[in-house]
């Protein structure tokens, strides 16, 4: 039997991750979740089929879905424009089994621009060029695949979770981490904002691979920061040129 591929195994990884998170159950004050990796799965496999070939140099990881962006695509950070115009990936979407109404999924139809993920690839189209010359040596990685709400719309974040439910989807989430991790065999794993990093650090503070990972971070490109909003290129920049990355 010939060995599986690295895009074989990343997309296995997904699936276990996609099914475990699904058995969870989230409390009030979270009223909706949506899990891209089921209904919006077209595009994400695409995306580790097309760009998860080999060993990785670097890895970067986000938090989990915007609504405008993986949550609509299922790839991360992928706004629209970005996804299809530049990582040349456009497949069908389907929908959550419960959708808020104010936050439709409307797959590559979807009209606003996730600003993070535009931002982000937008750095990297800028700096590599084409999306084949960033992958070559580098990986973008949500850490939680799945998008949560209130009644109202309003995104909730994972680390707004009471502390049980935090722990059983971590739990599935840094399963899935140390799998990529093992996959790719990244020397850098850059954390896209504090969160991100935070829990790098835990999942690999036990880790045999500790010493050979090197651990960065980020600013995170959401527009509810205000440095991001005035000049997130640059720190960036300085950031990965600082650590040898650019």
């Amino acid at each position: 039997m010939a060995e599986k591929t690295a895009e074989d195994r990343l997309i296995a990884a997904a699936l276990a991750l996609r099914d475990r998170v699904a058995s969870l159950h989230f409390a009030p004050p979270v009223a909706y979740v949506y899990n891209p990796l089921e209904y919006a799965w077209a595009p994400h496999e695409r995306y580790l089929r097309s760009y998860g070939a080999g060993h990785k140099r670097v890895i970067f990881m986000g938090m989990n879905p915007g609504p405008f962006g993986m949550a609509q695509t299922g790839i991360p950070f992928g706004e629209i424009d970005a996804v299809r115009d530049w990582l040349g990936i456009e497949a069908p979407v389907s929908h959550p089994p419960c959708e808020h109404p104010k936050r439709p999924v409307t797959g590559f139809a979807c009209t606003r621009s996730e600003v993070s993920g535009r931002r982000l690839w937008g750095f990297f189209r800028k700096e590599y060029g084409t999306p084949n010359a960033f992958f070559a040596d580098h990986f973008v990685v949500n850490y939680c695949p799945l998008v949560f709400m209130d009644e109202s719309g309003r995104n909730l974040t994972p680390d707004k979770l009471p502390k049980p439910e935090r722990a059983a989807l971590q739990d599935a989430c840094d399963e899935h981490l140390r799998a990529v991790i093992d996959i790719l065999q990244p020397q850098w794993a850059i954390g896209i904002g504090g969160f991100a990093r935070d829990r790098l650090r835990e999942l690999l503070a036990d880790s045999a691979s500790k010493a050979e990972i090197n651990i960065g971070m980020i600013p995170h490109p959401s527009p509810a920061s205000p440095s991001a909003n005035r000049d997130w290129d640059g720190p960036v920049r300085a950031v990965l040129v600082e650590h040898g990355l650019l």
